[in-house]
């Protein structure tokens, strides 16, 4: 077990209380100023000794950088949401607290880690810059053990700037402006920030990445501060008996041969354990985590009748899923508990899904990591640049350099930070044509970054925003509503239905505030339930017909005033038949799977 020692925060005049929500879901009175998110937050890099930061904090915001803190928040839920206890929009937002760092971390580096801020960030301790980040979606850290004050508590301050739509960074469906398909904005923390403490020479990172075909893991361990160290690695099974083990120097890949591998499919998401060690000369232990794997591959192959198709592990399996937002009524851009993140996984299961799109949207890997437990393929979309969707395509003006600039930046490091994860089989850099510029080379980049996965340049390049069709990808991806579309299956690149589908159903006592909209409109569980299995027996005779290799249904909940969920944005109501939509669903895979 991971254990947690608990820092303290800061001495404040003010008190602290949750705001009431438009709606709340069945976890928001389970959460408070002792359990905001306990849970270690880095599953694919563990290690033992780590401190969770996530709490009350003094917190100050308005529209001029605030010098004084006069209200407190909770962290990490962003300052609009109703459970950081702000539930307003900040431009400028800075937070402060203290913490102890526990004696015996004595004679280690330690590590301050942030989850997610959006979207500048300066960090100071005890008064001294540690750290700056721009882009609100990827992870970043900070040695901090020049900064600490032996003997007293620590001052962390975090100064951050954010004014949504308005900077040139990716913001993906939030808005000043809410309304429609465009959402609440978050700011600020709104990801799990802890310590740990590291030695001298410590890992970093472990890339982990498959090859089904020759049966073995490619493994680098990136390391801090090494001088020579080397690197072990093991890999066991599920009952805890070694598979494989390798060494070698630091930041080189390892190889690590797993004999007849048990592979990683939504029906059996079976994972690895695997432990890292960087090991000095002697052969002493000087750091250690511990990591999982999952041993699958995903490529374009040809099926029978000569049609490009989808490929899991060398088998044409067809990839359905619904749209997945990651908004919530009560945290806005974050959950309010990690039972609550993983539920809408598991839902998606249990509704016969076997693949989920991550709408414009990066999640906490917590959030990947139920994926990858749960055993969903995952779609992985790039928060899109803002644009103006009130004006006509074509209107927009191209995004500047500054824009392109931190877009490209973030892209890369989105995938640097998810790459290890076994149900991410896709990248979408664009969607809709929403900020799209250079379609081919941020294409190329993508593979560059990493040549494992399928790309899907412009989810939706038949409709809206999007520029005419580059041709670059590995996908070909059609937007119909309500559809199903019917997009050709020709050339080298596989069709799929980016999106379709939107039946809505507005449940009094579960809306959003606002006028209710959807797509097609149904009133009642049973019309709704009729009108999806319609929609679904069209789109299985088209990928008898065509050899379709996915589809994408909108979606998974409601979200603000979009009520084409299948879930209510409270996650309160399922509101079709599950069993019929399961059976459904299944019929849809099956007519695609040979």
């Amino acid at each position: 077990m991971l254990s947690t020692a608990t820092g303290t925060p800061a001495p404040a005049e003010a008190t602290w209380r949750p705001k009431q929500p438009p709606l709340t879901t069945p976890w928001t009175d389970q959460v408070g100023p002792g359990n905001a998110l306990p849970e270690y937050p880095r599953p694919q890099l563990t290690r033992q000794r780590w401190m969770n930061l996530n709490g009350l904090w003094d917190y100050a915001g308005g529209g001029e950088q605030p010098r004084t803190t006069r209200e407190r928040i909770l962290v990490p839920y962003p300052p609009e949401s109703a459970l950081s206890g702000i539930q307003r929009h900040d431009d400028h937002m800075l937070y402060r607290r203290t913490f102890d760092v526990p004696r015996d971390w004595a004679g280690q580096r330690v590590l301050l880690h942030f989850g997610a801020v959006d979207q500048k960030a300066t960090v100071s301790v005890n008064g001294r810059r540690v750290a700056e980040h721009e882009g609100g979606y990827t992870a970043f850290s900070a040695d901090i053990t020049d900064a600490l004050r032996p003997g007293s508590p620590q001052r962390l301050e975090v100064a951050v700037t954010d004014r949504n739509d308005e900077n040139p960074y990716p913001v993906g469906k939030q808005r000043n402006e809410p309304g429609g398909i465009l959402y609440t904005g978050s700011s600020g923390i709104w990801q799990t920030v802890w310590l740990e403490p590291v030695p001298a020479a410590h890992i970093d990172a472990v890339d982990i990445t498959p090859d089904a075909a020759a049966g073995a893991f490619s493994l680098t361990a990136r390391t801090t501060g090494t001088t020579g160290e080397r690197v072990e690695a093991v890999v066991t099974d599920r009952d805890g008996r070694e598979v494989s083990r390798a060494g070698g120097p630091a930041d080189r890949p390892l190889r690590l041969p797993v004999d007849r591998p048990h592979l990683w499919t939504p029906d059996d998401p079976y994972l690895y354990d695997v432990a890292v060690r960087l090991v000095d000369a002697r052969g002493r232990t000087v750091d250690r985590v511990g990591s999982y794997a999952g041993m699958r591959s995903i490529a374009l192959v040809r099926d029978a009748q000569g049609r490009p198709r989808m490929a899991l592990n060398g088998r044409v399996v067809f990839q359905h899923g619904p749209l997945d937002q990651g908004f919530w009524p009560d945290g806005s851009y974050t959950a309010p508990t990690d039972a609550a993140l993983r539920s809408d996984l598991e839902q998606t299961k249990r509704l016969g899904f076997n693949m989920v799109r991550k709408h414009v949207k990066v999640e906490p890997a917590r959030w990947y990591y139920w994926a990858d437990r749960l055993g969903l393929l995952v779609w992985q979309d790039m928060p899109s640049l803002p644009i103006d969707l009130a004006e006509a395509p074509g209107s927009n003006p191209p995004p500047s350099a500054a824009a392109r600039e931190h877009y490209r930046d973030e892209l890369v490091a989105m995938i640097d930070q998810l790459r290890s994860s076994p149900s991410v089989v896709v990248w979408v850099p664009f969607n809709e044509g929403w900020g799209e510029f250079d379609t081919v080379r941020v294409a190329e980049l993508v593979h560059r970054a990493d040549p494992t996965r399928l790309v899907d340049p412009s989810s939706g390049v038949n409709c809206c925003y999007s520029l005419p069709d580059s041709g670059a990808g590995d996908l070909y991806d059609d937007h119909t509503y309500v559809g199903p579309g019917r997009p050709p299956v020709e050339g080298r690149r596989a069709s799929v239905d980016g999106e379709y589908g939107g039946l809505g159903l507005a449940l009094d006592g579960h809306l959003w505030p606002g006028r209710p909209q959807a797509y097609e409109m149904t009133h009642s569980r049973e019309e709704l339930t009729r009108r999806y299995a319609e929609v679904s027996d069209d789109l299985a005779g088209i990928v008898r017909d065509t050899g379709l290799s996915a589809a994408v249904y909108t979606q998974t909940t409601d979200v603000e005033n979009e009520v084409n969920g299948f879930l209510t944005y409270d996650r309160r109501v399922l509101k079709p038949d599950p069993e019929v939509v399961a059976a459904h669903n299944r019929a849809v895979i099956d007519a695609g799977t040979p």
